[in-house]
């Protein structure tokens, strides 16, 4: 009788500790599905988005297009420049893709923002992204982020990240070398920002300047015209530019 009590206690335990020990497994178990450890870095899932929304956010970023329209296309840069929460609802795709393509604003007017003629630089394929985009309700997408100026590092380098962040590099090349097919205009392509011959013509900080805020519209679209950035970029970041195109070839 003494024996059997035992052995009922005995199973007793046995089964109490597979109890609390599948319990710990399903809670580790449980606990790694949800997060995943990497060194001593937890990372989490990520939202999926749709592959062509997330390539015109990223097109939306490359293009400058918050520099003027605002972060998140909220607006708010320039009292001439709309912002862009409702465009994708109340313009319709071939709308936006003659504005994207052909420009819009006082193109004869350099103390006003004018959106540039992207007709000759931005493929269709990168139109129809950002319409898609602009149509999504300008949803975040990670990483669609304009990089970070440096600050406390000198004029030239916080430069260099302007020329990047602002689209210079886009029509202008890397290093300012130019290049960009712009079939009608009469060079045939956008000029250098390098060289002899740029350094001839802009010898001055205050001439360099002086092109960058009144842009160069040499003609209705689809030849490229830079736009007119007076009212957009201010008087530091414009020197910050020029010392950066001071230090180029």
């Amino acid at each position: 009788m003494k024996r059997d009590r035992l052995v009922l206690v005995f199973l007793a335990v046995v089964v109490l500790l597979a109890v609390v020990a599948g319990g710990i497994g399903w809670g580790a178990g449980h606990y790694t599905n949800r997060t995943k450890t990497v060194g001593s870095i937890t990372t989490t899932a990520t939202v999926s988005v749709d592959p062509t929304v997330a390539a015109g956010a990223h097109d939306f970023v490359q293009f400058a297009c918050a520099q003027c329209h605002g972060q998140d296309g909220q607006g708010g840069i320039s009292p001439d420049v709309p912002s862009l929460t409702s465009a994708g609802k109340t313009l319709t795709v071939a709308q936006l893709t003659d504005i994207i393509d052909h420009g819009l604003g006082e193109s004869a007017n350099p103390t006003k923002p004018y959106m540039p003629v992207w007709g000759s630089v931005i493929s269709t394929r990168q139109v129809s992204d950002l319409i898609a985009f602009l149509r999504a309700g300008l949803p975040a997408v990670a990483t669609a982020e304009a990089p970070a100026v440096p600050q406390g590092q000198g004029l030239a380098v916080e430069g260099a990240t302007l020329y990047v962040r602002d689209g210079c590099i886009n029509c202008h090349g890397p290093n300012g070398l130019g290049g960009v097919p712009n079939p009608q205009s009469p060079d045939k392509a956008i000029p250098a920002l390098s060289g002899v011959d740029f350094r001839k013509e802009f010898n001055t900080d205050a001439k360099i300047i002086a092109v960058i805020r009144s842009g160069s519209v040499i003609g209705r679209a689809p030849i490229v015209s830079m736009p007119h950035w007076g009212g957009i970029i201010p008087k530091r970041q414009l020197q910050a530019l020029v010392a950066f195109l001071k230090t180029l070839k």
